[in-house]
C-alpha cells in the first residue's frame, strides 16, 4: 500500500492585492500541513491575482510576484510539503502563466501554461505566450535574490514532471483540461499518478456538471489521482465570479469536494489515497500499449518518498463521495449573494441601494441581496473572524465593537437601502409589494413620489418651444413624444438613486458615514432587447441580474418563497411585467412583452443561437423553421428580423452596460465578452437571401 494525503484549494485572491493573496497561501499551507498532507495544489496565479489585465504588462506585478515568491520559499510552515503556485513570469522577453513547483527552500521546475483561455471573458494571449514545446525544457535564469536564497543559478522551465522516490507529479493548467488533446492523458501515459490542475475557472449556470464530467473522466481514463484547485470572489475584474469548488478524484471517483459558493477566503480540502490502486486501473492491455509508445518526459528528480512510510496508514483511505451539484435557482441565490458581498467589501462602500419598483427584476435583485445577509449571517455564526470583521467596518461599528447582529434582517437594515419611486402612473399594487418586499427582508425602505420632478421637466419643454406640451401616445401624442415622457421617469429615478446612495448614510446618522454602491436590474433578456433607458435607473455600479434571463429569475424567486419563507413573492411571480410610465387605464395597462414586441422565451432563444450557436440572421431563420413549427416561414422571418433589427439599434446601449454578474454565455455586455460593431448597419444582403427563400417556399 502506498498512502498519501494530497490536498486542493479554493483561495479568494485579489488581483495585485500581494499582501493579502501570501497571507491566504500562507494558511492554507497550514491548514494543509494540519491534515497531513505532502502536497498543496493552489490556484492559478495565486500569487497576484487571476484578473489582473493590463496590470499584466506591467513589469512591477513581475516583480512583486517574485518578492511573494521567495517570502513563501522561505518561510518556516512551507517546508516539508510539496506547493504548487502559480505567477507570471518573463522567459526569453515572453510572458508565460506558470506554475513554480517548490520543496524546501528548492524551486524544482516552472511549468507554462500551453493551451491559453482566449475566449468569452478571457484575453489571456493579450499578455501571455503559450508553451508549444511539449516534453521540452529550457534553463530559466533566476533572479538575484532567488539565486541567493535557493543556492540556484537556474531551474528547468518547460513541459516536464516530478518524480519523487514512491510516486510521479504532473501538471495541468484550466483551459488545458477543456482541449480535445488535453496533457492529463499523456502524462498518465508516462506513468504520471498525481495530476495538479491550478485553475481560475468562472461560474456561469449549469457549468459545474461539465467541469466535473471533464475531471471524472480524465481521471478514470487516465488512472490518477487528479487535484482540481480553483479561484473563488470576484477577483479584480468584476463581471465574473469565481465559485471554487475544489476537487479530488481517484481514478473517476469524487473523495473529496470543497464548497462551491462559500465567504471563507481560504478553503482547503484533503483526502489520504492508496497509489497502488491506480496501478489496477491503469492495467488493461489496450492502455499499456498506447503507453509503452508515449514520448517520456523530462523528469526532475526528487530525493524524498512522499506516502506514508508505515506498513499500514495511519490515516483512514478517505471514502468515495457523491458529488454535489446545485440546481440553477439555488446556484442563482448563493452566486449572485457571494459575489454581491465580495463587491461590496471590497469596494469600502457603506452598503448597497436599489431602486424597488414592484416587479420581478428589481425584487429578484432585493432577494439575492437578501440572500446576501443570510450567507454573511450564517458565516457569523460559525464566528469566521475575516466576515465578521467586513461587517462591522461596512456597517460603520467603531473600532472595538462587539456587536452581532441578531438575524439577515437585522443585518439588511443596516446595509441594504431600497426606495420606490413613484409616479401618477404607479399603480397601488406595486407600490404595496415593494413595500411588504422590504419589510420581508428588514431593508430600509423608503417610499416617495416623484411628480413634481417629472412636471419640472415638462414645463421647462414646454417653455422652451412657446408652450407645446408632450403628450403619450394614448392620449394622442406620437411615439416619440412617449418615449421621451417615460425617459424623463426613468432618468430621473437614477439621479435620485445616486442622491440617495451618497446621503442615506447622514440622513440615519450612521457613525463614518460613507456612500452605498447603486445596484441595477436590468435582466439579461431586456439588455439583449435593447429593453432600457440609457442612463436610466439600470446604469448603476453593479447589477447583479444582468447575466440571468428572465426565465431563471422566475425560478428563483419560486426557490426562494418556500426557501427564503418570503410568502409576498408569490404576488411578483403572478404580476404582469410592466413598466409602469404610461397612464394606467381601465382599457391600457402597460406591459413589457407588449412594449418589447416579443416574449422572454424568444428572446432567450434569440440570444443563445445568435452567440452560442454563433448563428446570423438567414442561418438563424433557417434553425428556427424548424423549431418554431407554429409559425410559417415568413412569420419566422419577421420574428427574426425584428429581433436582430433590435439587437442592432440597440446596439450603443451594451456598450455601457452597468458591470454585471456574468451568469450566461448569451450575455451581449460588450465588455470584453460581446465583442460586436457599436454602429451596425442594416442586414440587408441576410433579409433579401430570406426572402428569396421564403418565397420560393411559398411558391412551392
Amino acid at each position: 500500500m502506498r498512502a498519501i494525503t494530497v490536498s486542493s484549494s479554493n483561495l479568494n485572491q485579489w488581483a495585485l492585492d500581494f499582501v493579502g493573496n501570501k497571507e491566504r497561501i500562507l494558511e492554507a499551507v497550514r491548514k494543509a500541513r494540519k491534515d497531513g498532507s505532502a502536497l498543496l495544489v493552489t490556484p492559478e496565479m495565486s500569487i497576484c491575482g487571476y484578473n489582473c489585465l493590463d496590470a499584466f504588462l506591467e513589469q512591477d506585478t513581475t516583480l512583486h510576484s517574485w518578492e511573494v515568491l521567495k517570502d513563501l520559499i522561505d518561510h518556516e510552515d512551507c517546508q516539508d510539503i510539496l506547493l504548487d503556485l502559480g505567477m507570471p513570469i518573463m522567459h526569453r522577453s515572453c510572458l508565460y502563466n506558470c506554475r513554480v513547483l517548490v520543496w524546501n527552500r528548492v524551486i524544482l521546475y516552472i511549468r507554462p501554461k500551453m493551451s491559453l483561455a482566449n475566449d468569452g471573458l478571457f484575453r489571456e494571449m493579450r499578455y501571455f505566450t503559450p508553451w508549444q514545446k511539449r516534453g521540452e525544457w529550457e534553463d530559466h535564469l533566476l533572479p538575484a535574490p532567488l539565486r541567493e536564497m535557493t543556492g540556484q543559478r537556474s531551474v528547468k522551465f518547460g513541459d516536464c514532471v516530478v518524480e519523487a522516490n514512491d510516486t510521479v507529479i504532473g501538471t495541468e493548467m484550466c483551459e488545458e483540461l477543456f482541449t480535445p488533446d488535453s496533457p492529463s492523458m499523456h502524462l498518465g501515459l508516462d506513468g504520471v499518478e498525481i495530476i495538479c490542475n491550478s485553475s481560475a475557472s468562472h461560474w456561469q449556470l449549469r457549468k459545474l456538471s461539465r467541469r466535473l464530467e471533464l475531471i471524472q473522466e480524465s481521471s478514470k481514463k487516465g488512472g490518477s489521482v487528479y487535484l482540481y484547485a480553483n479561484q473563488q470572489g470576484c477577483d479584480g475584474e468584476g463581471r465574473e465570479y469565481f465559485d471554487g469548488c475544489a476537487l479530488i478524484a481517484l481514478n473517476g471517483e469524487i473523495v473529496a469536494q470543497a464548497s462551491q459558493f462559500s465567504l471563507n477566503d481560504v478553503e482547503v480540502i484533503s483526502a489520504t489515497v492508496d497509489l497502488d490502486e491506480i496501478w489496477n486501473a491503469r492495467f488493461p492491455p489496450a492502455r499499456r500499449m498506447q503507453a509503452s509508445k508515449e514520448p517520456p518526459y523530462p523528469r526532475i528528480q526528487l530525493d524524498v518518498s512522499l506516502t506514508a512510510s508505515e506498513a499500514l496508514p495511519t490515516r483512514e483511505l478517505s471514502p468515495i463521495k457523491q458529488a454535489i451539484i446545485l440546481r440553477p435557482e439555488e446556484e442563482i441565490g448563493l452566486a449572485a449573494g457571494c459575489w454581491c458581498w465580495d463587491y461590496l467589501r471590497r469596494s469600502s462602500q457603506a452598503g448597497a441601494f436599489l431602486p424597488l419598483s414592484g416587479g420581478i427584476d428589481s425584487c429578484a435583485t432585493a432577494v439575492i441581496f437578501f440572500s446576501a445577509t443570510r450567507l454573511v449571517y450564517t458565516a457569523v455564526q460559525s464566528e469566521n473572524q475575516q466576515v465578521i470583521k467586513d461587517m462591522r467596518r461596512i456597517c460603520g461599528e467603531p473600532e472595538g465593537s462587539t456587536w452581532l447582529p441578531s438575524g439577515p434582517k437585522e443585518l439588511c437594515n443596516r446595509i441594504f437601502h431600497t426606495c420606490y419611486m413613484g409616479t401618477q402612473n404607479s399603480s397601488k399594487e406595486t407600490r404595496a409589494r415593494a413595500k411588504q418586499l422590504a419589510n420581508d427582508i428588514g431593508s430600509y425602505h423608503i417610499d416617495l413620489n416623484m411628480d413634481t420632478i417629472v412636471k419640472g421637466f415638462t414645463m421647462l419643454f414646454s417653455t422652451l418651444f412657446g408652450g407645446r406640451t408632450l403628450r403619450y401616445k394614448t392620449d394622442g401624442g406620437t411615439n416619440q413624444e412617449g418615449l421621451a415622457l417615460q425617459n424623463i421617469q426613468s432618468r430621473s429615478r437614477m439621479v435620485i438613486s445616486y442622491l440617495l446612495a451618497s446621503t442615506l448614510t447622514i440622513v440615519r446618522s450612521r457613525p463614518g458615514g460613507g456612500n452605498l454602491l447603486v445596484m441595477g436590474s436590468a435582466n439579461v433578456d431586456e439588455c439583449l432587447r435593447g429593453y432600457l433607458t440609457k442612463y436610466d435607473c439600470s446604469s448603476a455600479d453593479i447589477n447583479p441580474i444582468g447575466g440571468i434571463s428572465k426565465k431563471d429569475l422566475s425560478r428563483f424567486l419560486r426557490f426562494a418563497k418556500s426557501e427564503y419563507k418570503l410568502e409576498v413573492l408569490e404576488s411578483f411571480l403572478t404580476a404582469t411585467p410592466t413598466a409602469e410610465l404610461e397612464p394606467i387605464s381601465k382599457d391600457y395597462v402597460q406591459s413589457d412583452e407588449q412594449d418589447m414586441g416579443c416574449t422572454y422565451d424568444e428572446l432567450g432563444v434569440f440570444g443563445r443561437l445568435r452567440k452560442i450557436e454563433k448563428l446570423g440572421p438567414f442561418s438563424m431563420w433557417q434553425k428556427l423553421c424548424v423549431q418554431w413549427k407554429h409559425l410559417s416561414p415568413r412569420e419566422v422571418y419577421q420574428r427574426t428580423r425584428f429581433l436582430w433589427h433590435n439587437f442592432g439599434i440597440n446596439r450603443h446601449k451594451q456598450e455601457i452596460l452597468t458591470p454585471s454578474l456574468h451568469a450566461e454565455t448569451y450575455s451581449p455586455d460588450s465588455n470584453r465578452y460581446d465583442l460586436l460593431p457599436f454602429l451596425r448597419p442594416s442586414l440587408t444582403w441576410a433579409y433579401n437571401r430570406i426572402e428569396k427563400a421564403v418565397s420560393e417556399i411559398e411558391q412551392r
